[in-house]
């Protein structure tokens, strides 16, 4: 037995055919769109495909509604994730710190919309916008996605917070440090990777968001939305199979970065450390 309390014995057959056939299951999918990025074949989706090009590239390259709706999505993103890490880390911060009657319930509330399906959230902000008079826009998007973009955030911050010392934060206070200044040199640094990694779910997460885009954005179109809107043009399929695979490599890469930024505290964490 190892010292973090794992088996040191390789997993069975079994088990590697079961996890080969989940992973399988979760990312064959994902290869068929890039296949059929490079098909020659511009309305039906034949396997194999009769032939491979590069020219839907260049197709899509040239869309200006493509372009618009790229840096919509982009924008919207960006904004969605900053809002996310100012009050994810808020609230991780007082629901670490404080102790005050309703916390439960509050916490509930704060993890609530990652939890409820993308058509309720829609629906529910739609409906808030209207009693409101707030005419749908950039905002309107920016606060529909914030919505499950705080909790991402969040979790993370506050799964960190529960790992530190609260030895750090009272010793910096006895020192003469105020609370910004024990934020700032104390708690900050001790969150960073966390805060980090959890911003750039947030990102991936609103970036490929399509249901609580469609309640909230209006007339505008955003990446997925203009990307459903072209499925209902055949002749369209493998444009939009290009611009697929450019959000399977977006939302892929802050992913993976999270994971690697996260990884060595789980190990730590993990080992006892």
């Amino acid at each position: 037995m190892r010292s973090d309390g794992q088996s040191g014995r390789p997993a069975g057959w079994g088990l590697r055919m079961a996890a080969l056939g989940g992973v399988l299951f979760l990312n064959l999918p994902l290869a068929f769109i890039l296949l059929y990025a490079f098909t020659t074949d511009d309305r039906t989706f034949s396997f194999p495909p009769p032939g491979l090009t590069v020219k839907w590239f260049a197709v899509a390259w040239e869309r200006g509604d493509v372009w618009e709706a790229l840096w919509l999505s982009v924008r919207v993103a960006a904004a969605s994730m900053l809002m996310a890490m100012i009050l994810g880390t808020l609230a991780a911060a007082a629901m670490y710190r404080f102790r005050f009657f309703g916390k439960e319930a509050i916490t509930l509330l704060i993890l609530l919309p990652i939890a409820l399906p993308g058509i309720v959230t829609g629906i529910s902000l739609r409906s808030a916008f209207a009693l409101g008079g707030i005419p749908f826009s950039y905002w309107t998007i920016v606060l529909g996605h914030a919505t499950f973009c705080i909790v991402v955030v969040y979790n993370n911050v506050i799964a960190r917070l529960r790992r530190s010392s609260p030895a750090l934060i009272e010793a910096s206070m006895d020192l003469g440090a105020n609370a910004f200044e024990t934020f700032r040199y104390v708690i900050l640094p001790s969150i960073a990777t966390a805060l980090l990694a959890g911003g750039m779910l947030a990102f991936a997460l609103s970036f490929d968001e399509v249901i609580v885009t469609t309640f909230t954005a209006g007339q505008q179109s955003t990446l997925p939305i203009w990307m459903y809107q072209e499925l209902q043009r055949p002749r369209q399929r493998p444009v939009t199979n290009v611009v697929a695979v450019f959000v399977i490599a977006v939302t892929f890469i802050p992913i993976l970065a999270a994971y690697y930024l996260t990884r060595d505290t789980h190990d730590a964490a993990g080992s006892g450390k």
